[in-house]
C-alpha cells in the first residue's frame, strides 16, 4: 500500500460528456480460435485519450477504471468511468506516473489489462514489465520493444540491420561535450541535438553553428533529465526542407504485421504537430508501398506487438525518406487513420491483447477518402505560442458525425490546468478526396468556438486556408516560413460585429430587467403591464479593442416608439468619426442561442459570449473580442501601479532556474529565469542592460501569469 488516500468514485450518471461522433463499427475477421476480450480494464491516463478508451471499451461491454490526480477530481475521464480512484497531487510524478499507486488500484478492482494512453507511462518499459509481473495483460508492446526502440541510438542501430535507411549522425554513448561538438562538425551544420529517450519535441534543438552549440546541448540535457530522467542525446543531420511522415504499424502474437498507410505531421510548432493529414499529400503510390514495407520491417525487426507509428522525415527535394523514431504506443492522431481505413484502432489493441490475430490483414485494408486532424490548443499564438490555462467559460462545437469527430476529455466548464498539457482537442474530419476534406475542415474550425482562455483555432483556420498549404506544399518548416500570413495582426472590429454586440448587451440588459419585474418583491413588478423601459431613448455602449487597448469605439442605440426595432450608430472614439448607422435593426435568440439580426438589410447569425465586462462575437467575420471600457471614475480612483522595470510571467508557470541575484549588473539577452509550463521550458531573457533591483520569486514557486518576476533598478 502507498501512503496517498484512494478515493474510489462510482459514476451512477453525468448531466453532460465529452461530444464525439459514433464510430462506424470495425470490420473485424473472428476465428475459431478467438480468444474473449476482458471484462475490465484499467486506463493509466486522463484527459481527452482516456475518455476515448474508455467509449471503445464501453461500446464492446468492458468495465472500465480510471485513476485521478487532485487537480483532476472533476474531470471528464473521471466521470466517465465506471470506477474511479484518487492517486495523488497534481504533479503527475506523484500520480500518473507513480507505477505502484497504478497496481494497487488495478489489483484492488480486479481489472484483467491496462491500458497507457499517449504520454505518462505509455512508453515505460519498465511499466510494461511490472504489468505483466502482477499476471496482467498490457494494452501495448513488450518492454522490450520499448526498450529497442525508446533508445534512439540504439533503434537507429536496429534499423540498419534491419536495412531502414537512417539519418546521418552520431548514436553512440560518448557523451563528451567536446566529443559532440566535433560529431557535429563531422556531420556538418545545422545539427539537430535530440534527447535519446525523448518524444513531443523535448530535449530537441536545431543548432546551426558551433558557437551555439555547447550552449544548447546543455538546454537539450537539462530539459531530456526533467522529461524523462535521462540526459544522453544523439547529434543527426537536420534536413533544411524536411517533412514528417509516419506509418502506423499493428503486429500480434501471430507473426502477423501490417501497416494502415502513412500520416503527414509536418506542420508543427515547437517541434510539436498542429495538423495531421491521412495519407500524405503528394506521395505516389511507389512511395506509399516503400514507406510501409519499410515501417513493417522497423517493427518486425523488434519482435513488435500492438499498436506503433513508426516516423520517418522524407526530404521534399527527392523525397528520399529516413527513420526517425518508433512511437511505441498509440498516438495522438491515430483518429485521421481510422477515419481513412474505417478502423478501430483501440478496438484493434484489445483484440491484440487478448492474445487473438489482427482483424484485418494487409491485402483487406484500403484507403478511403482524405482525413485532417487539428489539435485544438489552449495557448496564445501570437505569443509564441505559450500556452494558457483557465475556464472554458463557453464551448460550441461542430455537430459531430460519421465524418466529423470532436475527441475531447473538456465539456464547457471544465478546467485546463498548468499541471498538464494543454491539449483540448481534436478535431478530425474526413472528404471524398484532399479538397473536399480540407472544405469541411475549414468550415468545421468555424464552428469550434471557445471563450475563456486562448486557442490556436483561428490560426490552425488560417494555416488551412493557406495556399501553400491547399496545395499541399507542407514541410516541418511551413509555420515560420509563412509566419507573417498566419500571425497576423487581427483586423479592427467591423462595425456591424461591434452593432451586434452593443445590441446583444441591451437584450441581455433588457431580459435581466424582465426577471426582475417576476419577482413580487421587486418595487418594478408593481408597475402596469404597459409601462416600457425601451421607449424612445438613446443608450452608449463603450467598447476597447481587447488586442489594441488604444482603440475605443461608441455604439449608440436609439430604441423606437414602437416594436422591437432600434436604430444603432457605430462611432471610432478616436476622432468622432461615424463608422456606420443602421437603421430598423431587430434580433432575437435562436433555440441554439445564436442571436439572429435583420441588419442593413440581411439576416445574420451570430454567436455573442458575455464574461463579465468582455464580450466575443462569432460571426461571418470570424471572432472578435471587445470588452467594455471602464468608466472613468473608476479609472480615477485606481491606486497603485507596477513597475515600469518588471520582468512579468508570460503565462501560469513554475519556476525551474534563477540565475540572478539582486544587485547583479547584466547585460542585455542575459537569461535571468528559466520557467516551467506544460512540461516545457521558457526561458526569460533581459530585455535590457541594468542592475537586477529585486528577485521575487524561487526555484519551485508556482507562479500565475502577468506577475513580476525580477524588477530593475531605476537608473
Amino acid at each position: 500500500m502507498f501512503q496517498t488516500r484512494l478515493c474510489r468514485q462510482f459514476t451512477l450518471q453525468t448531466t453532460s460528456k465529452p461530444l464525439y461522433a459514433t464510430m462506424k463499427t470495425t470490420s473485424i475477421r473472428f476465428y475459431s480460435t478467438r480468444n474473449p476480450l476482458f471484462e475490465k480494464i484499467l486506463i493509466a491516463n486522463r484527459g481527452e485519450i482516456a475518455c476515448r478508451v474508455m467509449r471503445t471499451a464501453k461500446e464492446l461491454g468492458i468495465k472500465t477504471v480510471a485513476v485521478y490526480s487532485e487537480a483532476d477530481v472533476n474531470a471528464q475521464h473521471v466521470k466517465m468511468a465506471d470506477e474511479s480512484f484518487l492517486i495523488g497531487p497534481p504533479p503527475s510524478a506523484q500520480s500518473y506516473l507513480s507505477i505502484d499507486k497504478i497496481l494497487n488500484v488495478a489489483r484492488m478492482t480486479g481489472a484483467q489489462a491496462i491500458h497507457p494512453g499517449y504520454g505518462f507511462l505509455s512508453e515505460n518499459a519498465e511499466f510494461a514489465d511490472r504489468v505483466k509481473t502482477e499476471k496482467l495483460a498490457f494494452i501495448g508492446p513488450s518492454g522490450d520493444a520499448m526498450r529497442s526502440m525508446g533508445s534512439k541510438s540504439e533503434s537507429k542501430y536496429i534499423m540498419e540491420d534491419a536495412g531502414v535507411p537512417v539519418v546521418p549522425g552520431y548514436h553512440g554513448e560518448n557523451q563528451d561535450v567536446q566529443f559532440l561538438k566535433e560529431q557535429a562538425e563531422k556531420i556538418g551544420y545545422p545539427v539537430l541535438i535530440k534527447a535519446v529517450k525523448g518524444g513531443g519535441g523535448k530535449g530537441m534543438r536545431i543548432v546551426r553553428s558551433a558557437s551555439e552549440f555547447e550552449e544548447m546541448l546543455e538546454s537539450s540535457k537539462r530539459e531530456s533529465i526533467k522529461s524523462f530522467g535521462d540526459d544522453k542525446v544523439l547529434v543527426e543531420k537536420y534536413l533544411e526542407r524536411p517533412r514528417h511522415v509516419e506509418v502506423q504499424v499493428f503486429a500480434d502474437k501471430h507473426d502477423n504485421c501490417v501497416h494502415l498507410f502513412e500520416r503527414d505531421c509536418s506542420v508543427q510548432r515547437r517541434h510539436q504537430k498542429v495538423i495531421e493529414e491521412a495519407p500524405g499529400p503528394g506521395l505516389t503510390e511507389e512511395i506509399r508501398a516503400h514507406l510501409g514495407a519499410k515501417a513493417v520491417a522497423a517493427a518486425r525487426a523488434v519482435g513488435y506487438e500492438n499498436a506503433g507509428t513508426v516516423e520517418f522525415i522524407m526530404d521534399n527535394v527527392d523525397k528520399q525518406f529516413y527513420f526517425m523514431e518508433m512511437n511505441t504506443r498509440l498516438q495522438v492522431e491515430h483518429p485521421v487513420t481510422e477515419m481513412v481505413t474505417n478502423t478501430d484502432l483501440v478496438h484493434w489493441q484489445l483484440e491484440v491483447a487478448a492474445g487473438n490475430r489482427l482483424p484485418m490483414l494487409q491485402e483487406e485494408l484500403k484507403l478511403r477518402g482524405h482525413a485532417f486532424e487539428a489539435r485544438i490548443y489552449a495557448e496564445n499564438p501570437s505569443n509564441h505560442f505559450l500556452p494558457d490555462t483557465g475556464t472554458l467559460f463557453s464551448v460550441r462545437t461542430p455537430q459531430p458525425s460519421a465524418d466529423l469527430r470532436v475527441e475531447t476529455g473538456f465539456i464547457e466548464g471544465d478546467q485546463i490546468s498548468v499541471h498538464y498539457d494543454p491539449m483540448i482537442a481534436k478535431l478530425v474530419v474526413r472528404g471524398e478526396d484532399r479538397n473536399d476534406a480540407l472544405r469541411r475542415f475549414r468550415r468545421a474550425l468555424e464552428q469550434y468556438q471557445i471563450v475563456g482562455l486562448e486557442t490556436n483555432i483561428g490560426f490552425v483556420k488560417r494555416v488551412a486556408e493557406h495556399p501553400e498549404f491547399i496545395k499541399g506544399e507542407v514541410e516541418t518548416g511551413f509555420i515560420p516560413d509563412y509566419e507573417k500570413d498566419l500571425l497576423k495582426p487581427p483586423a479592427a472590429p467591423s462595425a456591424e460585429t461591434l452593432a451586434t454586440a452593443a445590441n446583444a448587451i441591451r437584450l441581455s440588459e433588457i431580459a435581466q430587467t424582465q426577471a426582475n419585474a417576476k419577482d413580487p418583491y421587486n418595487p418594478w413588478s408593481t408597475l402596469h403591464q404597459t409601462f416600457r423601459l425601451n421607449m424612445r431613448d438613446t443608450r452608449t455602449v463603450t467598447f476597447v479593442d481587447s488586442k489594441d487597448s488604444d482603440k475605443q469605439y461608441k455604439v449608440e442605440i436609439t430604441t423606437q416608439d414602437k416594436g422591437d426595432a432600434v436604430d444603432i450608430k457605430v462611432v471610432s472614439a478616436d476622432d468622432g468619426s461615424v463608422l456606420k448607422t443602421y437603421t430598423d435593426v431587430q434580433a432575437q435568440y435562436n433555440e441554439q442561442g445564436e442571436l439572429v439580426s435583420s441588419i442593413d438589410s440581411k439576416q445574420v447569425k451570430s454567436n455573442v459570449v458575455m464574461d463579465g465586462d468582455e464580450v466575443t462575437v462569432f460571426d461571418e467575420y470570424g471572432r472578435t473580442e471587445v470588452r467594455l471600457a471602464t468608466p472613468p471614475y473608476v479609472i480615477a480612483s485606481a491606486k497603485g501601479a507596477d513597475s515600469t522595470g518588471s520582468i512579468k510571467t508570460p503565462m501560469p508557470c513554475k519556476i525551474s532556474q534563477v540565475l540572478v541575484t539582486p544587485g547583479q549588473k547584466i547585460e542585455k539577452g542575459t537569461t535571468l529565469v528559466v520557467l516551467e509550463a506544460m512540461k516545457m521550458e521558457h526561458v526569460i531573457k533581459a530585455p535590457m542592460t541594468g542592475t537586477i533591483s529585486e528577485v521575487l520569486y524561487s526555484v519551485g514557486d508556482l507562479v500565475d501569469e502577468n506577475k513580476s518576476l525580477v524588477t530593475f533598478a531605476d537608473e
